[in-house]
């Protein structure tokens, strides 16, 4: 990525689950633009990866569970220690749990909500006074799956529809004060959670006969409509579930002729 493509130069940023996956990328594309990011997640050694080579005053990774309150009342106060402030943040931690409901234990399923929503609720409760007083935004990576049904994901669907509506109802509570909340919602993406699908073609083929531009999402694929969500030329936008899909959520979901 180009620098200063995205004009989020010295903006405090935490992105969740920034060890691997879109997560990284975006972790990276904030640092490429001239932002101070925190990586955020729960082990230390993937988040210090993601930001090898930054000068800490650039960069600094801390572990968190966005499962846990606490752990991200720790989380918000070593940012703000750190920084002193925070502009943005990208709640992209994330876990999926496939199976049909009277099959998911509901441990399982307390799991789905507690990493997904409760994660972003966490983060917006802990750090809403510093959003307010930087006037920042918040960008949820959500899911196509949050659009619409899939079958055997019902957990995971009910889960993203949550953080859709959750970002919906806080762009209308904090706008007047100043605060954006959006989502972005891309569909099937290469990454360590998909890898027992895009790895293996027969089961890789029906993907690709939904997607419109013909290939798999890209963890790199986020990270530009991320950073613009996060500057002031996207000033204007609050609300919004802006898909990242190749096309996919374009189809009525007749096969292909």
């Amino acid at each position: 990525m180009t620098t200063n493509t995205y004009a989020v130069e010295g903006r405090t940023v935490i992105i969740t689950g920034a060890g691997s996956g879109m997560g990284r990328e975006i972790a990276r594309g904030f640092l490429d633009n001239g932002a101070r990011v925190v990586a955020a997640g729960r082990r230390l050694e993937p988040l210090e990866e993601t930001i090898s080579g930054a000068a800490p005053e650039r960069a600094v990774a801390i572990t968190a569970d966005v499962s846990d309150r606490g752990s991200v009342d720790r989380l918000v106060a070593e940012t703000v220690g750190h920084f002193g402030g925070i502009d943005v943040i990208v709640s992209n931690a994330a876990i999926y749990i496939g199976g049909e409901l009277a099959d998911l234990p509901e441990d399982q399923w307390r799991s789905e909500f507690a990493v997904n929503v409760d994660g972003l609720y966490h983060l917006v409760a802990a750090a809403s006074d510093h959003l307010v007083a930087s006037k920042g935004s918040v960008t949820a990576i959500s899911s196509v799956s949050g659009l619409a049904g899939d079958w055997g994901q019902a957990a995971y669907n009910a889960s993203k529809h949550a953080v859709n509506g959750l970002i919906r109802s806080l762009a209308l509570d904090y706008g007047d004060r100043g605060v954006r909340f959006n989502a972005v919602a891309p569909a099937f993406t290469a990454t360590d959670m998909t890898s027992g699908i895009w790895k293996d073609e027969d089961n890789l083929g029906p993907f690709l006969n939904r997607i419109a531009l013909g290939r798999v999402g890209r963890p790199g694929d986020v990270v530009g409509p991320v950073l613009f969500l996060s500057t002031d030329d996207a000033s204007y936008i609050t609300g919004s579930i802006l898909t990242v899909d190749g096309g996919t959520s374009a189809s009525t979901g007749q096969p292909h002729a």
